[in-house]
């Protein structure tokens, strides 16, 4: 992940700073010229690349936390995975937990949960105002004391 958090840093977005927003995740999907479509889904969301092109998918039936979630998710995928040729795709929550899954899982919690939060707020605040899970939390902290984000 320390490769990863100058590239991150790079993003210009707050990621880190503040909790990130869906209109953060379409400035980003722009800037880097990804299309996003919401349509229903059978899985949460899954980022793919075409011939060079690149595209995420959200199940749109999500609830607005979860699909949150999945959109910097898949939006990691793209940042930290993202093929230079050829078809591949990335299905969220399909199949086992390999590394990509973890790290993209981790760039979504931090996007969502920043660091600021876990310097002010206390962990029981934090589940409630923000509807973040305890293992959520907890893994959020772990990043925060083995990689300082």
């Amino acid at each position: 992940m320390y490769f990863s958090l100058e590239k991150f840093s790079k993003l210009g977005i707050g990621w880190n700073e503040r909790p990130l927003r869906e209109t953060d995740f379409y400035r980003l999907c722009r800037r880097h010229r990804i299309t996003v479509d919401e349509l229903p889904l059978r899985v949460s969301g899954f980022y793919y690349c075409v011939s060079g092109w690149h595209f995420i998918a959200i199940d749109s039936k999500l609830p607005a936390r979860k699909k949150l979630f999945v959109m910097f998710h898949e939006f990691a995928h793209y940042l930290m995975h993202a093929p230079d040729h050829n078809a591949t795709a990335s299905y969220h929550g399909v199949g086992r937990q390999t590394r990509k899954e973890r790290e993209a899982d981790h760039f979504a919690l931090v996007a969502l949960i920043p660091r600021i939060w876990l310097k002010t707020r206390t962990p029981d605040e934090i589940i409630a105002d923000e509807g973040v899970t305890s293992g959520e939390l907890a893994t959020r902290f772990s990043l925060f004391e083995t990689y300082g984000v």
